[in-house]
C-alpha cells in the first residue's frame, strides 16, 4: 500500500528536517516513523518535545499509559520502564512559559529574523488600516487575544 498523503504536485516544502512537539509515550514515540511512511514527504522527523530527557530534566509527573498499547513493550524496554504498568507523559504538563521557550529554540534556527519583521510590521499596518473601521477595535482585540 502506499502512502496515504503525498506531497507530489503540492505546495509543500521538503525543507529537511521537520520538527514536530507530542507526548513522550509508546505511541507517541512511532509517530515519526508513521508519518514519512503515510505521507512520503520527507526522509525523517525530528522530535522537537517532548523525550525521554525533557522529561528527567523537568522531573514531569506521568500519567497511566494505554492499556494494551502494542507498542508498550519496546517503548518500555528501550526506556528501562516496568513492561507492566504503561505510563506516559504530556507534553502540557510543562509549564507553560518553558514550553513556549522549548518550541521557538526549535524553530529558531529557522526563523529569517529580517522576514518575521516584514510580517510583523505589515501585520501592524494592517491593523492600523482597521482601526478606522467600524467595529474594527472589537475584531482586532480578539485577533490579537487569540494570536498571544
Amino acid at each position: 500500500m502506499g502512502p496515504l498523503l503525498s506531497c507530489e504536485n503540492s505546495n509543500r516544502t521538503l525543507v529537511e528536517p521537520r520538527r514536530i512537539v507530542g507526548d513522550f509515550d509508546a505511541s507517541g514515540a512511532d509517530i515519526e516513523r508513521d508519518w514519512v511512511a503515510r505521507t512520503a514527504c520527507w526522509s525523517h522527523l525530528e522530535r522537537a518535545l517532548l523525550t525521554h530527557d525533557q522529561v528527567a530534566e523537568h522531573d514531569l509527573p506521568s500519567a497511566v499509559g494505554k492499556a494494551g498499547d502494542p507498542r508498550w513493550t519496546g517503548f518500555s524496554r528501550r526506556y528501562g520502564l516496568n513492561p507492566d504498568q504503561p505510563v506516559q507523559w504530556e507534553v502540557e504538563a510543562l509549564d507553560p512559559t518553558e514550553l513556549q521557550r522549548l518550541v521557538l529554540a526549535a524553530v529558531a534556527p529557522y526563523i529569517d529574523p529580517s522576514v518575521l519583521s516584514a510580517r510583523l510590521a505589515e501585520e501592524e499596518r494592517q491593523r492600523e488600516q482597521l482601526r478606522g473601521c467600524p467595529g474594527a477595535r472589537q475584531l482586532i482585540a480578539v485577533a490579537v487575544a487569540s494570536s498571544s
